[in-house]
């Protein structure tokens, strides 16, 4: 086999890749360029053409999030939490949350920072996301999450034989289930959903709740009694949990 040298094709692919990762990182840390980061997630995450156990990666993104500008640190935080939790599942290891866990000790603490001042309410809503994909514990607080910043879940119902699809809609509109063309019509049958009960809520539901009432966001552990709570299936009648069906579809 030949020797590879300095000059080798393989190398300067490798230096190539590299620059480039330091120069979209260095792009994202000076602000207000929304193109670097949708590289940063085209490359890191979707097709992963960069690599995300290269060192730069993490620590520079938590060197963003404790930079203290808060666009810049939201946004480091809520790719880190997705590229850990990708990568747990790519590989069905941890090994990348070991190799850098003191980096993914510094983002997690700077994301509860960032949550505890956070007014916004869809801001704080993906802090919380960032926050549960820093810690790792599961792998479905996208899907979890994006129900309550877009008031809407789009599910199955959990009949066997998967009777119908059921949109789950919790905010403005009200709190309800009824059947996928609802926005189609204004006749369409409804079904009040049956949020849990604040007080009997335990695990995660109670966590996230108190979590919300603590930080000053009450809409949105209001949201959250019904996405713990239950929902009814418009053609069979059956009432089914909400996060129950959120962590089927995410299997």
């Amino acid at each position: 086999m030949p020797k590879m040298t300095t000059s080798s094709p393989v190398t300067r692919a490798d230096d190539a890749d590299s620059d480039r990762l330091k120069s979209l990182l260095e792009r994202a840390a000076r602000g207000r360029d929304s193109q670097a980061w949708s590289d940063l997630w085209t490359e890191l995450y979707h097709n992963g053409s960069l690599d995300v156990a290269h060192p730069l990666v993490l620590r520079t993104l938590a060197d963003m999030a404790e930079a203290g500008k808060a666009d810049t640190a939201a946004s480091a935080l809520h790719l880190a939490g997705a590229l850990l939790v990708q990568a747990d599942q790519r590989y069905e290891t941890r090994n990348l949350r070991h190799q850098y866990a003191p980096e993914v000790t510094r983002l997690l603490s700077a994301a509860h920072r960032c949550r505890q001042v956070t007014t916004d309410r869809n801001d704080y809503c993906y802090l919380v996301e960032a926050v549960l994909n820093l810690e790792g514990g599961i792998h479905w607080a996208e899907d979890l999450i994006w129900g309550v910043v877009s008031e809407e879940y789009e599910l199955e119902c959990p009949d066997p034989d998967g009777c119908a699809s059921v949109w789950v809609i919790l905010g403005e509109r009200g709190f309800f289930s009824t059947v996928e063309d609802y926005a189609l019509s204004d006749d369409v049958e409804t079904f009040p959903l049956h949020p849990a009960d604040p007080r009997a809520l335990e695990g995660l539901g109670r966590r996230l709740y108190d979590l919300a009432l603590t930080d000053g966001h009450e809409e949105v552990a209001h949201a959250l009694t019904h996405a713990f709570g239950e929902a009814t299936c418009p053609e069979c009648g059956q009432r089914f949990s909400v996060v129950g069906q959120v962590v089927a579809r995410s299997s």
